[in-house]
């Protein structure tokens, strides 16, 4: 391989065009190697864990439970994408070796390797296997082929092993219909819905068909974009500003309320919002059909009104300088409501490290039953999967010190993973904790390094070495 060795264009060195794009092939190589390699040891990871179980006595329905969530945090990635990572290393390493000798060798992509996967994932592992011969992608079936081309391919050559399997797949599609929501820029989210074809281009018609209606009588200066995303707003509603009867926490300094100060606020759920943004929210009576909201004898806002809709503005204020909120302990084993959602606008979202799911469960750090409390210093926002993860053979969790919220969480292996709750408005300490460290053995590190080299030269995953 070529050595990597970039000539910047004001640097003394002449530029050689050709030596920098063959560098940068032969990184995008190594990228690839790197990929195969870590499906290797994942597998022999999972396969070693599984043994550790059944020696241990556990249930045979339960072995390998964990191992997703430990590759994710290894990999730096949230634990939905570690099941999948998984489950693409372990397809990849015993029913696709053609596909994954392509991914060791550069000549397909992590991604295109996952695409074939995916493609043949309602197969037989005869059948998946049968395929991964018939595409030989290590023989350059792919060379110079884009997403679609291998995507067609690949649902060629499934469809003519398994015809029946393939049409049964794509009617259970429509079970995993769902809507989904995420931020996008400038105070703007995208909603997303999955749906049957024959429904959702149906839905876009009407929209488009009441888009072209309006634009043509002439009357309408909005966009035609404008007018479908207005119109799905108020059918799906009932509303024209499609809010109705809705609580939103709007957390902010009191600089930011009373005197213009520019720190941002944040809504939780989305994200940063500006703070001219968040004051307009707060007293525009007319971008939105909101009216200024009248102040509780708590401090929190009460529900402002008019006759288009009710919508109520939480305000939730932060301490000058650390950005910390204020709230009350509770002798209960559950959090009340007002403790949860002050642990749910301070984490925002899961709060184990990669893990940007919703909040779906406010946990005992240290659990109630080993005499943990209920308070905000022991509570933490954790999505399902995460939460029940936390409680597997192995897995500790408990509080850190650090200028904000601070989880440690333990797995078996040793390692441990810290979350550092995102800072808030009024923070004066951002970026004096890193949200996400870990923590390690450098002089173990250091020993493994040599057999991770070999690991990624020979293709083959480095033996477990003693701590």
């Amino acid at each position: 391989m070529t050595s990597f060795r970039p000539d910047l264009p004001n640097g003394t060195a002449p530029v050689d065009r050709a030596e920098l794009i063959d560098q940068l092939r032969a990184l995008e190589d190594l990228k690839s190697a790197a990929a195969a390699a870590q499906a290797r040891i994942a597998v022999a990871f999972d396969a070693v864990q599984r043994s550790a179980d059944a020696a241990a006595g556990v249930p045979a329905n339960e072995h390998g439970r964990g191992v997703a969530a430990q590759v994710a945090l290894a990999r730096r990635e949230s634990p939905a994408k570690g099941s999948r990572l998984l489950g693409l290393a372990k397809a990849l390493v015993t029913e696709m070796p053609r596909t994954l000798a392509a991914l060791n060798t550069g000549q397909l992509n992590e991604w295109r390797a996952t695409l074939l996967v995916k493609e043949t994932a309602c197969l037989s592992a005869e059948d998946r296997c049968a395929v991964d011969e018939e595409l030989a992608p290590d023989t350059g079936t792919f060379d110079g082929a884009g997403d679609k081309a291998i995507l067609a391919a690949a649902r060629a050559a499934a469809y003519r092993r398994d015809p029946r399997t393939v049409t049964q797949r794509a009617s259970h599609a429509a079970t995993e219909r769902h809507v989904s929501l995420r931020p996008a820029p400038d105070t703007m989210t995208y909603l997303t819905a999955l749906l049957p074809v024959a429904q959702g281009v149906a839905v876009h018609a009407a929209l488009s068909r009441h888009a072209d209606t309006l634009r043509n009588a002439g009357e309408d200066t909005r966009t035609r974009g404008q007018i479908m995303a207005d119109t799905l707003v108020e059918r799906t509603t009932g509303t024209p500003a499609g809010i109705s009867g809705v609580e939103i926490q709007l957390v902010m300094t009191d600089r930011t309320l009373f005197q213009s100060d520019a720190e941002p606020a944040q809504l939780p759920g989305y994200g940063i919002v500006p703070a001219g943004w968040a004051r307009k929210l707060l007293n525009d009576s007319s971008g939105h059909g909101t009216s200024a909201p009248g102040q509780t004898e708590d401090g929190q806002a009460g529900p402002g009104h008019n006759h288009e809709l009710k919508l109520w503005l939480r305000r939730l204020y932060t301490a000058p300088a650390t950005g910390e909120l204020v709230g009350v302990d509770s002798r209960a084993r559950l959090y009340p409501p007002g403790l949860r959602r002050f642990i749910q606008a301070r984490d925002d979202t899961c709060r184990t490290p990669y893990c940007d799911a919703p909040i779906r469960h406010i946990d005992h750090i240290i659990p109630w039953h080993h005499g943990g409390t209920t308070n905000l210093t022991n509570g933490a926002g954790l999505c399902e999967a995460c939460n029940h993860t936390k409680e597997l053979p192995g897995w500790t969790a408990r509080t850190g010190i650090g200028t904000r919220h601070v989880l440690d969480i333990r797995t078996p292996t040793g390692h441990t993973y810290r979350s550092t709750a995102p800072p808030l408005p009024g923070d004066g300490m951002r970026g004096t904790d890193p949200p996400y460290t870990v923590a390690s053995d450098s002089r173990r590190h250091r020993r493994k390094l040599p057999h991770h080299a070999k690991a990624l030269k020979y293709g083959q995953p480095a033996k477990p070495q003693a701590a």
